[in-house]
């Protein structure tokens, strides 16, 4: 029977396709593709010995073994999860790093139980220089507009409102600051460029004219925007600046980093939620302790501490304004200053809302 095979790598990413990935954990752990799964044809350990048999004696000494150590019983078991993974998911396509000899001996195994599945053409490596390529070419073409502005202006709630827009920080799983990390940990730097790369894509397949994104550094928490796609986005980008009253920006972060913050760390921790979310904000207090002088940064600290342990909630918007207004905002408006992006419009949500609207 015929292999079957496609290098369609676009279809993928514009139907959301599941995937099958073969590879083994300690591969699928260093990145992967959004909705892959990892169903190994070999242990780690496995691929530890048939590469060592590869190297010391050849190919078809280390296939020898392969065979000696997966059939039988272990055959039998990873069969029968594919299976099971493919009944739920009939539109799956399969790959393991090249697409050779695993993804292969795997289509066959699953031909013999009277099942068939696609596999990727090239593997692993095929898709992911695909999406590389792609992120970099759509970045040089794209018409940017950058939503600018300081912080808890409420940025990410307009770029929700958005439809041609991708919110990088969510990709991240950061909210790129000193305080933005969640409890659920960052993707792998990895993932976060192969997801980048759907977002890419498929807000292209959309048609839109321009593409918008919030104001981001390289570097949003550990998760890094690869270089020639972030100088190609800031290029061809135009600035926009949202402009938000003190006091609502106030509100928008306490909501934001104290009122949700607490609801995750409760969700997580239960009751010693409060202490974890106390001791990870005065953690990110320390963090930018130089930068804010001694003085300024005792009296935010003890404000912060008089507000928890006196279980003063609405306390907590004192310190925050204070970083706001004397940490924040001047060294965010010097950025500004000297940012060569031009800027395009300033001001409120509803304004910018109009503006876009009559200018897309």
């Amino acid at each position: 029977m015929a292999e079957s095979l496609m290098d369609d790598f676009r279809s993928i990413v514009l139907e959301n396709r599941p995937l099958l990935d073969v590879r083994a954990p300690v591969e699928f752990d260093k990145g992967a593709f959004s909705n892959a799964t990892n169903i190994p044809i070999m242990t780690d350990e496995e691929r530890h010995l048939i590469g060592i048999r590869y190297k010391n004696n050849g190919n078809e000494a280390a296939v020898a073994l392969g065979e000696e150590l997966i059939d039988g019983e272990p055959r039998a078991e990873r069969t029968a999860k594919w299976k099971a993974f493919i009944q739920a998911n009939p539109d799956a396509y399969l790959y393991c790093f090249r697409g050779g000899q695993r993804s292969r001996i795997t289509q066959a195994w699953l031909v013999d139980e009277g099942i068939m599945i696609t596999r990727l053409k090239g593997g692993y490596k095929a898709f992911r220089n695909y999406l590389l390529s792609e992120s970099e070419r759509i970045a040089k073409k794209s018409d940017v507009i950058i939503i600018g502005g300081r912080t808890g202006s409420g940025k990410t709630l307009l770029l929700h409102d958005l439809e041609n827009s991708i919110d990088l920080e969510k990709l991240a799983n950061h909210r790129g600051s000193s305080f933005g990390s969640f409890i659920s940990s960052q993707p792998k730097q990895i993932d976060f460029e192969n997801s980048l790369s759907y977002a890419l894509i498929q807000h292209e397949a959309k048609g839109y004219k321009q593409l918008i994104i919030e104001h981001e550094s390289k570097n949003i928490g550990y998760a890094n925007i690869p270089k020639e796609v972030f100088e190609s986005l800031q290029k061809n980008a135009s600035l926009i600046i949202l402009e938000t009253p003190i006091q609502t920006r106030v509100d928008i972060t306490y909501d934001e980093y104290v009122t949700q913050s607490l609801l995750s760390y409760h969700a997580s921790f239960g009751q010693e939620g409060e202490k974890h979310w106390f001791e990870d904000v005065g953690a990110g207090l320390s963090r930018i302790q130089k930068r804010l002088g001694s003085e300024r940064y005792l009296h935010i600290k003890n404000t912060f501490e008089r507000a928890y342990h006196d279980n003063n909630w609405e306390g907590h918007k004192a310190w925050i304004e204070v970083l706001l207004a004397e940490y924040y905002d001047p060294m965010y408006d010097y950025q500004i200053e000297k940012s060569p992006i031009p800027i395009l419009f300033r001001g409120d949500d509803k304004e910018i809302k109009a503006y876009l609207n009559n200018h897309s």
